[in-house]
């Protein structure tokens, strides 16, 4: 795919911005989505191209429509990376039913209401790439972060799962796990109303934990190290199934699932708990 025509959600900052800038100098042209839209930008050297499209992953007819305009200008779509997401912090019982769905409705849903959209056009073209961006928490449980975790862990499962079922068809499934990233994703990530009162017996240690975790962020990769990641499995023949960018990363997670239950739990705990 030297020109691929790609959808890429959650464009207009962190890991996707990184990537659809990536992607747009290597020649492809890429329709950027979000729920504010932006500025189209041209490569400066090559055909390469972004052009934002404004879509919200929660509502199925954006989704739709942009599909339909991708295929009316292109006759084709070559690649989806669902990347867009949001994080929510509290403790599970400090969580309302709807903090609880806030999470769940753009990272997981979300994910799978555009791949829905997009599957029809890959069986009808026998190709088609999917790449959707899951976490090391999915791997990692993060207390404080349960619902994240547990949301990353699901869209984990999911995409494995889907791999099975759309080989048949010549489509390709690969999850990207960033661990601890520096990007505008800190500063947005939401508490739970109830996680704030310093009447919640997990006040303390909630705020002590998020506190760990933001730092660790801002002292992380950058977006554009992972969005490498993701171009890269993008030009790659055969993408692998799953990505963990970083090699410390990628020995937590060797080693996660190694080890007794007790005995991770309890390091995890010591760290965030």
């Amino acid at each position: 795919m030297n020109e691929p025509i790609i959808l890429l959600t959650g464009a207009s900052s962190g890991i996707g911005k990184s990537a659809a800038e990536l992607l747009m100098n290597r020649g492809a042209k890429v329709y950027g989505a979000s729920r504010r839209g932006g500025e189209p930008q041209k490569a400066q050297n090559g055909t390469g191209e972004i052009i934002p499209v404004k879509m919200d992953v929660t509502h199925e007819e954006e989704i739709k429509a942009v599909v339909t305009r991708i295929l009316a200008e292109n006759g084709r779509l070559d690649v989806v990376i669902c990347n867009a997401g949001n994080g929510i912090a509290g403790a599970v019982e400090d969580t309302s039913d709807e903090e609880m769905r806030y999470q769940y409705e753009t990272n997981f849903f979300g994910v799978v209401k555009t791949i829905n959209a997009c599957l029809p056009v890959f069986r009808s073209q026998h190709s088609g790439k999917i790449i959707a961006t899951s976490s090391v928490a999915a791997i990692v449980p993060i207390p404080f972060q349960t619902f994240y975790s547990s949301v990353k862990a699901s869209l984990l499962i999911f995409m494995q799962a889907l791999t099975i079922e759309v080989k048949p068809f010549g489509i390709q499934c690969c999850s990207i796990l960033p661990g601890d990233t520096k990007t505008g994703f800190t500063e947005s990530r939401k508490c739970t109303i109830a996680s704030q009162s310093p009447n919640s017996p997990y006040f303390d240690k909630m705020n002590t934990s998020v506190e760990r975790m933001e730092k660790d962020e801002q002292n992380g990769m950058s977006a554009e190290s992972v969005a490498k990641k993701i171009v890269y499995q993008v030009y790659n023949k055969r993408m692998k199934i799953s990505v963990v960018p970083g090699i410390q990363y990628k020995i937590i997670c060797f080693l996660f699932n190694r080890v007794p239950a007790s005995l991770r739990l309890w390091i995890v705990g010591l760290i965030y708990g």
